[in-house]
C-alpha cells in the first residue's frame, strides 16, 4: 500500500507540476505576443535617442529624458509612479579633443577622447615623451626616475582568449590610471579604448581621482591609433605625444530616479525590481548602454498592464540617474529603500545592450539554482540558454548588503564593447526584434519570480 500510495503522490506532483509549467508558458507566449504585435520599446528608445539624445548626468538632455520617462509611465496607468531627487555630478567635455604625437619630427594626429571626469590639459595642452606600460606592475618598476614629467601609455588590449568578462580584466588602466600614474609624477594618461574592435572609435568611460594625489588628465585612444603609437615606440622610444582637452566638472545638479510599480495581489510587501540607467555618455547617443535597457525594463511592466496578467508580488521599474560616473542613483535608491524598510526580494538588471538574450545570472547557491533550472527550459523559446549563479549589476549592487537577489539580464555581448561609450552607439544599432525579446525575457523572469519566489 505504502508503495502505491507514494506513486500516487509522486504522480500528483508531476501532474501538478506540469500543468504549472504550462500556464507558465503561455502567460510568457501572452507576452511576446503582446510585445511583437503591440510593443512600444523600439519607438520609445527611437524618441530617447533621436529626439533627446545622449544624455550625461546634469545635462539639459538628462533632464528631457527624466521628463519623457515619466510622463510615459504615467500614460500607462501602473499603480504608482514618482520621482526620487537625487544629486549628481555635472561633467562636461567642453570642446573637442586634439591629439597627435611626433616622431622624427613628423605629427600624426590621433583619434582621443576625454576620459570622463577627466580634469583638462592646460590651455595650450601638454606634450612630453610617451613611456609605454601594459600595467600597474610595469609602471612601478619603471619608478619615478623614468615615469616623472612625462606621459603614460596604458596599451593593454582586451585579451582575445576570453568569451565574456575582458572588460572586466582591463578596465582598471582608466579607472585607476591617472592616479596611479601622477603618483609617480607622470602629468598625463594616454589609454588604449576598451574593446576587441579595431577601428576609430575612442571608448570614454569614468576614471576614478583620489584627494591625495595631484589630478592629471586623461584620454582614451582608438584601438588603431594605439597599434600605431606602440610601434611607434618601439622604433622611437623618444617619441612625444600631444593632447589638449577642456573638460571640467561643475557642481552637482539636481535630477531624479523614475520609478513605476504594480502592486502584488497576494503579498504586496515583496518588491521585484527591473530597471536600468537612464544617463548615457556624452558621445553617441546611448543606444545599447543604456537606452535599450531602458526601454525594456518600461515595457517588461507594461507587458503585465497589457496583458491583464495579476502579479502575487510588486514588480517595480526603476530607471536610475548616473550610473556611467557616479553611481548616485543606485546609491540614493537603496539608501531610501533601507529607511522606507521595503523589502526586495529580487533586482534584474539590464544593462548590456539590446542584443539576443543569452543567459540569466541568479546570485543564490548551487544548490538552489539548481531548483531554478526549469526556468531555462520555460525561457528558452525567447533566448535564453543558461541560468547560472553570476549575477548583479551596478546601480541594484547597494541593495546587495539588503540581502537582496541579485540578478543580471545578459544578452549576447559579443559586440557590446564595438559601440560601449563611443559615437558609434546609435540607434540604429539596435535591432527590433533582439530588444523586444530582451523585454519579454524580463516579464518572463519577473513573471516566475512573482510566482514562485526564489
Amino acid at each position: 500500500m505504502k508503495v502505491k500510495f507514494y506513486f500516487l503522490v509522486s504522480f500528483f506532483v508531476a501532474i501538478t507540476n506540469l500543468s504549472a509549467q504550462n500556464k507558465d508558458s503561455i502567460i510568457i507566449r501572452n507576452f511576446f505576443n503582446e510585445a511583437f504585435t503591440n510593443g512600444k520599446c523600439y519607438a520609445q528608445l527611437d524618441h530617447l535617442c533621436n529626439k533627446i539624445g545622449n544624455r550625461i548626468s546634469g545635462s539639459k538632455n538628462a533632464a528631457k529624458a527624466v521628463e519623457f520617462a515619466y510622463e510615459l509611465l504615467k500614460k500607462e496607468g501602473f499603480d504608482s509612479v514618482w520621482l526620487q531627487p537625487v544629486m549628481v555630478p555635472h561633467w562636461v567635455r567642453g570642446e573637442k579633443e586634439i591629439g597627435y604625437f611626433v616622431s622624427n619630427k613628423k605629427k600624426t594626429t590621433v583619434h582621443i577622447c576625454a576620459l570622463g571626469n577627466s580634469v583638462a590639459t592646460a590651455k595650450e595642452g601638454i606634450q612630453a615623451k610617451v613611456v609605454e606600460v601594459k600595467n600597474f606592475d610595469e609602471l612601478k618598476k619603471l619608478g619615478k626616475e623614468k615615469v616623472e614629467g612625462n606621459i603614460v601609455f596604458f596599451s593593454r588590449p582586451f585579451p582575445d582568449a576570453i568569451i565574456n568578462g575582458a572588460y572586466g580584466i582591463t578596465v582598471d588602466q582608466r579607472g585607476q590610471g591617472p592616479v596611479e600614474a601622477a603618483k609617480l609624477g607622470a602629468i598625463g594618461v594616454v589609454v588604449r579604448s576598451m574593446t576587441h574592435a579595431h577601428d576609430n572609435f575612442p571608448h570614454t568611460g569614468a576614471t576614478g581621482y583620489k584627494d591625495s594625489v595631484t589630478k592629471i588628465p586623461g584620454c582614451a585612444i582608438s584601438t588603431i591609433d594605439a597599434d600605431i603609437l606602440s610601434q611607434t615606440l618601439k622604433d622611437n622610444p623618444s617619441t612625444e605625444f600631444y593632447f589638449k582637452q577642456n573638460c571640467v566638472m561643475l557642481p552637482d545638479v539636481l535630477s531624479y530616479n523614475v520609478v513605476a510599480e504594480i502592486k502584488g495581489s497576494e503579498k504586496p510587501d515583496e518588491i521585484i525590481l527591473v530597471g536600468g540607467h537612464l544617463d548615457s555618455w556624452d558621445v553617441g547617443t546611448g543606444a545599447h548602454d543604456d537606452g535599450a535597457g531602458t526601454v525594456q525594463s518600461m515595457e517588461a511592466l507594461r507587458l503585465f498592464k497589457a496583458t491583464g496578467i495579476k502579479p502575487k508580488r510588486t514588480l517595480r521599474c526603476v530607471l536610475f540617474m548616473n550610473e556611467e560616473n557616479g553611481l548616485k542613483g543606485g546609491l540614493k535608491y537603496a539608501e531610501l529603500a533601507e529607511l522606507n524598510k521595503e523589502k526586495h526580494v529580487a533586482a534584474i538588471e539590464t544593462d548590456a545592450g539590446g542584443f539576443m538574450p543569452r543567459e540569466i545570472g541568479i546570485a543564490v547557491s548551487e544548490e538552489k539554482l539548481l531548483g531554478l533550472q526549469p526556468w531555462q527550459k520555460l525561457l528558452a523559446p525567447y533566448g535564453i540558454q543558461t541560468i547560472n549563479i553570476h549575477g548583479g549589476g551596478a546601480d541594484i549592487g547597494p541593495l546587495k548588503k539588503q540581502g537582496v537577489v541579485m540578478i543580471g539580464y545578459h544578452p549576447d555581448g559579443q559586440k557590446y564593447f564595438d559601440y560601449h561609450h563611443t559615437d558609434a552607439d546609435t540607434f540604429d544599432k539596435v535591432n527590433k526584434r533582439e530588444l523586444q525579446f530582451g523585454a519579454v525575457t524580463l516579464s518572463g523572469l519577473m513573471w516566475l519570480i512573482s510566482e514562485y519566489g526564489l
